[in-house]
């Protein structure tokens, strides 16, 4: 991230995600630009206090990091329609956040990953809607599994506008 990138991430505090876990904050800059319809459902759901106290129900070492879902099996989702894809070419590195999805590119909903390495095979099949700029280190120690035995938690979701 160049300078100016990262000052531009601290001055647009409507896209900024904090997810606030038991080891730390993370702080997550929104990509309205390339995902409009992802980004607004993400700050709509965090708003309301959806992700709140939800787990990460799928955490796979040297991939990813799979939370959004409130019944914490991976199979559920907000009461909102599903979105259209908004596939783009950005590149799923390491701290990238996509939207998950069935094998159906038009079902994301709530539930999205955070790229724990290079995962760039999936190119062009999922939605990049952010990308972790602070607090990886707290993304890399939640608890492994499919599901964890003891998964850890969001504590709170917030958008950076709303708690300054």
């Amino acid at each position: 991230m160049t300078a100016s990138s990262a000052a531009s991430a601290e001055t647009d505090k409507e896209n900024l995600l904090y997810l606030d876990l038991d080891y730390g904050r993370v702080e997550i800059q929104l990509m309205p630009e390339i995902a409009p319809a992802h980004v607004e459902r993400i700050k709509t759901l965090t708003r309301k206090g959806f992700y709140d106290g939800v787990v990460w129900h799928r955490v796979i070492a040297g991939f990813m990091a799979q939370t959004g879902d409130p019944t914490g099996t991976g199979t559920g989702g907000s009461d909102l329609p599903d979105l259209k894809a908004e596939f783009t070419d950005t590149n799923f590195a390491r701290g990238v956040v996509g939207a998950a999805r069935t094998m159906s590119p038009d079902t994301a909903n709530s539930q999205f990953f955070i790229c724990l390495d290079d995962a760039s095979f999936l190119n062009g099949q999922y939605t990049v809607w952010g990308k972790v700029i602070e607090g990886m280190k707290y993304v890399d120690m939640i608890e492994k599994g499919e599901p964890p035995a003891n998964p850890d938690k969001i504590i709170k979701a917030s958008i950076a506008a709303d708690s300054e």
